[in-house]
This record gives structure tokens, C-alpha cells and sequence, in this order.
């Protein structure tokens, strides 16, 4: 049985999320201007309203700072 458009528009979304998480993170912890720049422009990408600035100032208010992700 073939997939619905739905449940592929609810794939691409949670997998929009998982990835964004991931660059926040790695923005979080990046050391230049450099890389955080590069990072933003492939948020923006991602979701071009989305504020990783102000996103990551609600993190820290909230004192939940992400982790980068272990690699495999």
C-alpha cells in the first residue's frame, strides 16, 4: 500500500526537525564566525524563517544548551 502524501509531509517535517536540532548544536559549539555563518545559511535553508539567534538565546535563558550529537 502505497504511502500518502500526508504521512510523507509528516516525514519530511520530523526529519526538517531532527536536522535543525543537529545544526543548532553544532552552531552551539562552533569556535569561528566562519562556521556559524555557514551554519545559519543551511538553517536558512532548511527553514527560512526560522532564527537560529533568537532560538538559541531561548535555550540559554532556558539553560538547555544542546549537545552535539555522537558520531558513528
Amino acid at each position: 500500500m502505497p504511502r500518502i502524501e500526508r504521512d510523507r509531509e509528516l516525514a519530511r517535517r520530523r526529519h526538517r526537525k531532527q536536522k535543525i536540532q543537529k545544526l543548532v548544536a553544532r552552531y552551539v559549539h562552533a569556535n569561528n564566525q566562519a562556521d556559524k555563518q555557514t551554519i545559519a545559511a543551511k538553517v536558512r535553508r532548511l527553514s527560512p524563517f526560522y532564527d537560529i539567534e533568537a532560538r538559541i538565546a531561548e535555550l540559554t535563558a532556558r539553560g538547555a544548551l544542546p549537545v552535539l550529537p555522537k558520531k558513528k
